[in-house]
């Protein structure tokens, strides 16, 4: 098994199967194409890649891109990791909070692109703030249900898809206290993801 990635320190894209597939313990190749080099990444991915972009899942003879598709194959076929909740609810409230990441948020993500290890400042402007509200909405709705310590009690998808989310926070210096994480719920879960060990042998290579 191989998986083809961009660069650590920027791929969201990238970090969320890579983490899944990491969870499963299942040995697997990685390729790393460097981004921003338009002309070179441009090429390699294309190598790789049908729809030209990374990541790609490589098993065997079956090429599976894009980010979702891939953690719903290492669902499928290493039923054993857990990396969706084996209860029928708790499932689809992984989905739902999956797939909203998958495709929303789209403000957060053009202010503050993921850069782990850099520290920076975004001032957020409404539609930024109304997507970090939303963020921390949903999340401390998923852990007062589940009691955490991820967004279903134990680690899933969703948590992988959040993950490069956290980096923002932390890269931005976002205090989710100014956005309705009174309790602190929040800001601990999003701290706690970025201490696993998946998470950490990734940011290590960043």
């Amino acid at each position: 098994m191989e998986i083809v990635i961009g660069t650590k320190r920027w791929s969201t894209w990238s970090l969320r199967p890579w983490l899944a597939l990491k969870r499963t313990g299942a040995a697997f190749d990685e390729t790393l194409i460097p981004l921003r080099e338009v002309e070179l990444s441009t090429a390699e991915i294309s190598r790789h890649s049908p729809s030209g972009l990374v990541p790609v899942l490589k098993d065997g003879e079956l090429l599976i891109w894009d980010s979702l598709a891939i953690c719903e194959y290492l669902g499928e076929r290493f039923p054993e990791a857990g990396l969706w909740p084996s209860d029928s609810g708790d499932r689809a409230l992984a989905r739902s909070a999956t797939a909203e990441m998958h495709s929303g948020f789209s403000a957060l993500r053009r202010a503050c692109p993921m850069d782990i290890g850099a520290r920076l400042t975004v001032e957020p402007d409404e539609d930024v703030s109304r997507d970090i509200r939303r963020i921390v909405d949903l999340w401390t709705g998923l852990l007062g249900r589940s009691g955490g310590p991820y967004l279903l009690g134990n680690w899933t998808i969703a948590d992988a898809f959040f993950t490069p989310v956290a980096t923002r926070f932390e890269t931005y210096g976002i205090d989710l206290a100014q956005f309705g994480d009174a309790t602190g719920v929040a800001t601990s879960y999003w701290q706690g993801l970025l201490q696993t060990p998946e998470y950490l042998a990734w940011a290590a290579e960043a």
